[in-house]
């Protein structure tokens, strides 16, 4: 029978006393952690050791990482768990020539500050100056340059407004290589096409195009100068259809016509001497 043991409830009163008293000292040390966690917390967040260490930029190519960094307003003041990314975000966009802002938090105290730029999409001349327009149309007055740029186009005869604009924003839309084989850009309306606008390219020809769909049109340039003798230079037409007139050709038909006579007439002209010519033998 001393398996079945019956303990008296006498005997019983120790053994629940020592199980009490240990669950209230871990109660207690549980208490007294938490107490000093917050402490040691609270001295943490108080304490230089919370605040940004370091703070780098990336995707900036115009903007200065240090313009940037000044534009957050982030500095070793700066709680790295009390970060208003929304507020940064704000603050840094001032800046027209930034797009987008990401703001990124790493470990321990550093600070990761994201962004992409506005394209430029072309410059505009002033005084013998450069001035950068962007792909939402604003012309840059901060950073002139005397030196000619090279990696987008000259903008020429164009006012601020809406036609800027709708250029630029066409031009955002095609591809590097097609916008660097543009030399200049002349704003050339005409009665009825109040958006006409007149291309010099790299290549030494000329293409006569509206802004309306300016970006779908000039997407076919490639194509079409493939399919072009590469020693004939003149003008390829992209207002409704597409069609070349070479230099040649138009040198003939204005000097037609300061002599009075069309192309048809002149092939009239020419097939009644080789009449002539016939009768004559």
């Amino acid at each position: 029978m001393e398996k079945g043991k019956v303990l008296t409830l006498e005997e019983r009163i120790p053994k629940l006393k020592q199980q009490r008293r240990q669950k209230a000292n871990r109660r207690l040390i549980f208490y007294v952690s938490i107490f000093f966690l917050l402490i040691i917390g609270i001295l943490y967040l108080q304490s230089p050791l919370s605040h940004v260490k370091n703070v780098e930029v990336k995707g900036n190519v115009h903007v200065l990482s240090d313009e940037i960094v000044s534009l957050s307003e982030i500095n070793d003041k700066t709680s790295f768990w009390n970060l208003n990314t929304e507020s940064i975000t704000h603050k840094i966009k001032q800046n027209k020539q930034i797009k987008s802002v990401t703001i990124e938090r790493k470990l321990p105290n550093s600070v990761g500050i994201v962004v992409t730029e506005m394209k430029r999409v072309a410059y505009a001349i002033n005084d013998g100056k450069y001035y950068p327009i962007l792909e939402d149309g604003n012309v840059l007055k901060s950073s002139e340059s005397t030196s000619f740029p090279s990696d987008a186009p000259i903008l020429m005869d164009w006012k601020p407004g809406e036609e800027l604009q709708e250029m630029a924003s066409e031009l955002a839309k095609l591809s590097p290589a097609i916008v660097n084989s543009i030399s200049e850009i002349h704003h050339t309306p005409e009665e009825s096409d109040s958006v006409h606008i007149t291309l010099f390219m790299n290549d030494g020809r000329e293409v006569s195009a509206t802004i309306t769909d300016f970006a779908k049109k000039m997407s076919a340039y490639p194509a079409i100068v493939s399919q072009l003798n590469p020693e004939l230079k003149g003008i390829i037409h992209m207002e409704v259809a597409y069609y070349f007139e070479s230099y040649e050709q138009l040198e003939v038909e204005e000097s037609n016509e300061e002599t009075g006579k069309t192309e048809t007439e002149s092939e009239e002209v020419n097939e009644e001497d080789e009449n002539n010519d016939e009768g004559e033998g």
